[in-house]
């Protein structure tokens, strides 16, 4: 818990450089608060996420469920970024960033507080509809939250500030395990404690941070912004260009691989011929899994200072395939620790992928944004498809389906990435 105290003490002093560079008026200290409770957001965005590999685990052996029907739960959470995505742009354009922030915190403190009454009724269905509202939620707060980063300051800052608020993201799934494991787990030993309502403590603190998080907000005085923007949305107009087309995919295949492999690993590292842990223990090392992806972003930032993006995003999905071919093959610790490091070449496909789909689209970026935002939804599926097929042979051979995710994004750094030549003259024209 120190490290953790100190490890947040540095991130938001890091903010609060960032903020003085910016400015040198009296706004600094609004702007320095307002950005550390943007990081709250983040934090809690990682946090609420990562929380689901738990909760799989615990759901499945609670309503004795196939591994297809536990991953429900990523279905239902990351297929609200589908549906929702677009909705929340249209509500934000009308009531602004700030607004647009209090009502997903609102709404994902419902989503959480729904889980008292699910675990009251022990039924599957209610942890579903709750995890859907609870990320509708979280979809709202993405879309208002992400530009609202970059309005807090000078725009040439603005990566700056996204990178520490993802800080802030990495924090959230590094600590949810921990805190999963000790609120659910420690108490799966004892069978008159193992029941529905061992997922509410956890779930009401989570409703009642949220909600002080949105009254912080709603006093904070802040500058009204993100109303009238256009709203607009059209995927067949970017849709013509083949590298963003491309990119889609790897994003949906990206985080479907990401979203399965962590919902997976408790599963995982609980057979005997692995490591044979509990599944409270084996709880914990999801965080060495998340705990990866956050310093495999620094060391990625440092090495595409001198190696092209499409290049280290190559390298990184073909580690990952060998990777995933120890977890598939191996068994003992050299398969777990190849299993958790899988994460530190998760870290930098997100935002690379990212930044090369949208390269070059000028006037076209934004509707680009929300293509690759809607390829979220990979998360949901991938997820899914491995479920069925670890319920048709097994959990070890299931990680093939990451495998060949990791496949074509190997193909997307070496030349999926490349922007077509009769696209470019489109643009300029």
């Amino acid at each position: 818990y120190f490290y953790l105290i100190v490890k947040m003490g540095i991130i938001m002093a890091a903010t609060s450089v960032v903020l003085t560079k910016d400015t040198s008026n009296n706004s600094t200290k609004t702007q320095w608060f307002a950005l550390s409770s943007l990081g709250t957001l983040f934090f809690m965005f990682g946090f609420i996420t990562c929380l689901n590999d738990i909760l799989i685990p615990y759901l499945k052996g609670l309503f004795e469920l196939s591994y297809a029907q536990a991953m429900l739960v990523q279905f239902c959470f990351f297929f609200a970024y589908f549906v929702m995505s677009i909705p929340a742009g249209i509500i934000v354009a009308k009531v602004g960033y700030k607004n647009g922030i209090i009502g997903g915190l609102a709404l994902s403190s419902l989503g959480c507080f729904m889980f008292y009454p699910a675990a009251q009724m022990a039924v599957y269905s209610m942890f579903l509809l709750s995890l859907f509202v609870l990320a509708s939620g979280i979809t709202l707060l993405q879309v208002s939250a992400n530009p609202y980063v970059s309005a807090l300051g000078p725009s040439k800052t603005a990566s700056s500030r996204l990178t520490l608020t993802q800080a802030f993201n990495s924090l959230g799934t590094t600590i949810a395990p921990f805190f999963g494991a000790w609120l659910i787990f420690d108490h799966v030993s004892s069978e008159q404690l193992a029941t529905a309502e061992s997922v509410q403590l956890p779930y009401l603190v989570l409703a009642v941070s949220l909600l002080v998080i949105a009254a912080i907000f709603a006093v904070l005085k802040l500058p009204d912004m993100g109303r009238g923007e256009d709203i607009t949305f059209s995927p067949n107009k970017v849709l013509k260009h083949r590298h963003l087309k491309l990119g889609a995919v790897a994003i949906f295949l990206y985080v479907g691989a990401e979203v399965a492999i962590g919902s997976f690993i408790v599963s995982y590292l609980t057979q005997s011929h692995i490591v044979g842990f509990s599944e409270g223990k084996a709880s914990t090392y999801i965080a060495y899994y998340w705990g990866g992806a956050m310093v495999g972003r620094f060391i990625g930032a440092l090495i595409m200072q001198y190696v092209s993006a499409n290049k280290v995003l190559m390298i990184n999905a073909l580690l990952a395939i060998l990777l995933v071919t120890v977890v598939i093959l191996g068994e003992g610790t050299l398969a777990m620790y190849a299993l958790l490091s899988i994460g530190l070449c998760n870290s930098i496909m997100f935002p690379t992928i990212f930044s090369l789909a949208i390269d070059e689209l000028n006037t076209e970026t934004s509707h680009g944004a929300s293509v690759l935002c809607l390829a979220i939804v990979g998360g949901a599926i991938v997820p899914y498809c491995q479920g069925l097929l670890a319920d048709f042979t097994n959990v070890q051979l299931s990680f093939v389906i990451p495998v060949f995710c990791y496949l074509f994004i190997v193909y997307y750094g070496l030349k999926g990435f490349k922007v077509l030549a009769h696209n470019k003259q489109e643009v300029q024209s």
